[in-house]
């Protein structure tokens, strides 16, 4: 089943996981009443059950995620990047970034939040954000959290940016809408080749290469380094690397500037 996993998505599950795997899917082998999970994996491989497999991808997929994850990339973004870009003479091309593995939306709202907050309206700008599962992005369209993902959420954005429920929507908060405008979901698999997608100034692909082995990790970057524009930002998470990265390609063209941030070049 991990092996399928992998053919799908390019992840690749670990030993340890193996009852991960077994609590996700046990309810699939009720549902279809089979017996035993190679069933279940015949039924996977048949062409007509691509719903049956996006399914799988959609249970399998870690989804653990908040606002404003790992801050210091933000403050960073908005100490560096973005004060470096407000000086730039030429805004007549959107400042775009890209959240390459949205998950449930907080990354890509967190960066709405942050844009609107430095770059404002009078400079255009765009955020185009992408997961392989369907069913978090469907989560990230509703705009509607738990109040416990705003944890690390500056208060000032709090205020600013969401609405708090009240009486029975207690303990969640929704996006405001002008923070989504600019904000565009994709389904995307990072494994397969990218649809045409323009290019960015800056891509956010974090806490998901710790998942792929070498050679996958290697393949996302090749695919992913060709939309990103000269000189833009690629930001991984803070558990990630190019340790063990050996294509010479990748380590030419990216440049640290900090740990888990790099610049084209």
């Amino acid at each position: 089943m991990r092996q399928r996993f992998q053919v799908v998505t390019g992840i690749a599950l670990a030993d340890h996981k193996k009852m991960l795997v077994t609590g996700r899917l046990s309810k699939r082998l009720k549902y279809y009443q089979l017996s035993s999970f190679s069933q279940y994996l015949e039924l996977l491989n048949e062409p007509a059950n691509e719903a049956e497999r996006q399914l799988m991808v959609d249970l399998l997929t870690t989804n653990e995620t908040y606002f404003f994850r790992e801050p210091n990339h933000f403050e960073y973004l908005k100490e560096q990047v973005l004060s470096e870009y407000r000086l730039k003479a030429n805004h007549f091309k959107p400042f775009r970034v890209w959240s390459a593995a949205c998950s449930s939306g907080e990354e890509a709202y967190s960066l709405s939040m942050l844009l609107m907050d430095i770059l404002g309206s009078n400079i255009q700008w765009e955020i185009f954000a992408s997961d392989v599962s369907l069913s978090m992005l469907e989560i990230a369209k509703t705009r509607y959290y738990p109040m416990v993902a705003a944890r690390k959420m500056p208060q000032k954005y709090l205020k600013r940016f969401c609405l708090k429920g009240v009486r029975s929507q207690e303990g969640t908060l929704l996006v405001k809408p002008e923070v989504a405008e600019r904000v565009h979901f994709r389904q995307i698999n990072l494994n397969q080749p990218l649809p045409v997608i323009g290019s960015f100034d800056l891509i956010f692909l974090r806490n998901i290469l710790i998942y792929y082995d070498v050679p996958a990790r290697t393949r996302i970057l090749k695919r992913l380094l060709p939309v990103l524009q000269e000189q833009g930002y690629l930001f991984l998470g803070h558990a990630e690397s190019l340790t063990g990265m050996t294509d010479a390609y990748i380590l030419k063209n990216l440049h640290p500037m900090v740990p888990t941030v790099f610049r084209k070049c």
